[in-house]
């Protein structure tokens, strides 16, 4: 397939933005230096509406900006229903997880599961968190580009070396007050580039008429195939349960979200942060599931993909193709600004797992010559680089079977870590070795279930549930691994947690 020039004043466009994100990162340099509270919660000073915006922008890459048109591109909108799964999870959240984070003063998410738990489950959670988001990282670089560069001649290294290199800057200098208000900017470039896309997509096909005719008569919205049990690939009760899960995780034992919680002034203002990311999650099903349809009417009706088109490049070849130049820039950074949104959240809160969960907690006495502030920066400098140094090596070979591995053993526990959370906020029984008990059987039938090559988001399902039960089952007979647990559970969502009372009795356990 011959590819497209990318244009003098795309270049500009893009080059403005990518200067403009470096901008808001070095604003915020001198109140992020104050302290690691500064630094990973900003003091709690940012707003309902902007964290909202954050977490919608950090969940939302930029493989889901062009995966998701893909999916009803090929398919139809049966994928969607995922997303109504949020308006479920929001009110278990409000009600009782933020709560406990709040209440505790949690810097990382895991904190809590040592307070239920003990330092093994906490080091284990947060160890996972930050492995899987180094190889995430890189595949958030590597993706989005190899579209990109695969219908442009835009020289692939160069471009995550700019994209790469200016979140690892702005995540240094301004910590996650401004990853959050880059984020903000980020989300609204997002939804501009999408409405732009569909926009120039229903113009070119002519109209809503020829659009609406062409994706009614061609099955885009739902069709019976998305009610057939026989295949739970595409089975929307199905999909709707993985994606609770899977959702269960990332809003509850994944740190980039979990992390955005501590960062407004009051637990009503998490709640409107909340609400707010749920309000944009409903907004991406027309917008992205919508772009894939009008892509698919377009080039059905109006326009040929050239023979043996690779359809995950479908939303970066339109652009490119048949958007004016400046506009195409414009979209292209923001199809990039999904992915830096991302990239930023994760180094953020990798080093946030790693000066809080491990420095802090057991090697405080060490390093004392620099700052905790000055090692989270350094952190966050050696874990971009790495990650930016596998997105090249995957970019210039043929190594993303290996990476996509890596990423597949270290995902194998996102979930169960979920079932952890569940397990100890709403049941008093489960213990400290019945949680490990629970971690390690689900990722072992995870993996089984993945060598099986059962549909993919019936794994989320059991992965979760099993954790959930065994770590119940197996802390009732153990009651022996117990403390008490006053104050870090359901039953007690409103009574004071004595820290004092909880490290004695974790210490005479040990002994």
């Amino acid at each position: 397939m011959t590819k497209t020039g990318f244009g003098f004043w795309n270049w500009v466009v893009l080059l403005a933005y990518l200067v403009a994100m470096l901008g808001v990162g070095a604003y915020f340099t001198k109140s992020a230096s104050k302290s690691t509270d500064s630094f990973f919660k900003a003091n709690g000073r940012i707003p309902a509406w902007a964290a909202g915006f954050s977490i919608w922008a950090t969940t939302l890459s930029a493989i889901t900006f062009m995966s998701t048109p893909e999916q009803s591109f090929l398919t139809d909108w049966g994928y969607s229903v995922g997303s109504f799964t949020i308006f479920l999870i929001i009110p278990i959240l409000i009600r009782y997880y933020v709560p406990f984070f709040r209440k505790l003063q949690v810097t990382t998410a895991y904190q809590y599961l040592e307070k239920r738990f003990g330092p093994v489950m906490r080091a284990l959670g947060s160890g996972l968190f930050m492995l899987y988001h180094i190889g995430r990282v890189a595949i958030v670089i590597y993706l989005p580009i190899l579209a990109i560069t695969s219908v442009s001649n835009i020289n692939p290294i160069l471009i995550a070396v700019l994209v790469g290199a200016m979140c690892i800057i702005y995540a240094f200098l301004g910590g996650i007050e401004g990853v959050i208000w880059t984020d903000v900017i980020q989300g609204f470039l997002l939804l501009g580039s999408a409405l732009l896309i569909c926009g120039m997509a229903i113009f070119k096909t002519g109209g809503f008429g020829p659009v609406a005719h062409i994706a009614v008569s061609s099955h885009k919205f739902f069709s019976n195939a998305d009610w057939n049990p026989a295949d739970l690939s595409k089975f929307i009760p199905i999909i709707f349960a993985g994606q609770f899960f899977n959702s269960m995780y990332q809003y509850t034992g994944s740190q980039d979200v979990v992390q955005r919680y501590q960062t407004t002034p009051s637990m009503k203002a998490t709640a409107k942060s909340l609400w707010t990311n749920g309000w944009l999650a409903l907004i991406t099903i027309p917008l992205f599931f919508g772009m894939g349809t009008l892509l698919f009417c377009f080039y059905h009706s109006k326009a040929a993909l050239p023979g043996g088109f690779n359809t995950s490049a479908i939303v970066p070849y339109f652009v490119i193709k048949e958007i004016p130049a400046g506009l195409a820039g414009l979209i292209i950074a923001g199809i990039l600004a999904a992915a830096q949104s991302t990239i930023a959240s994760s180094l953020n809160a990798i080093s946030s797992c790693a000066i809080t969960d491990f420095k802090q907690r057991f090697f405080n006495n060490k390093f004392k010559n620099l700052s905790d502030v000055a090692l989270a920066r350094i952190v966050i400098v050696v874990s971009g680089l790495i990650s930016l140094s596998v997105a090249i090596y995957l970019l210039l070979g043929n190594a993303a079977q290996t990476w996509n591995l890596f990423l597949s053993v270290t995902g194998l526990f996102g979930v169960p870590i979920a079932g952890i959370f569940a397990v100890g906020i709403f049941t008093k029984s489960a213990n400290r070795f019945s949680v490990v008990v629970g971690v390690i059987i689900s990722a072992a039938v995870t993996y089984y279930l993945q060598t099986q090559g059962v549909a993919t988001l019936v794994q989320p399902c059991v992965s979760f549930i099993l954790a959930f039960l065994v770590s119940w089952i197996v802390g009732l007979m153990t009651p022996q691994y117990g403390h008490d647990v006053t104050g870090l559970t359901a039953k007690t969502i409103k009574d004071a947690y004595n820290p004092t009372v909880d490290a004695e009795e974790v210490e005479n356990a040990d002994a």
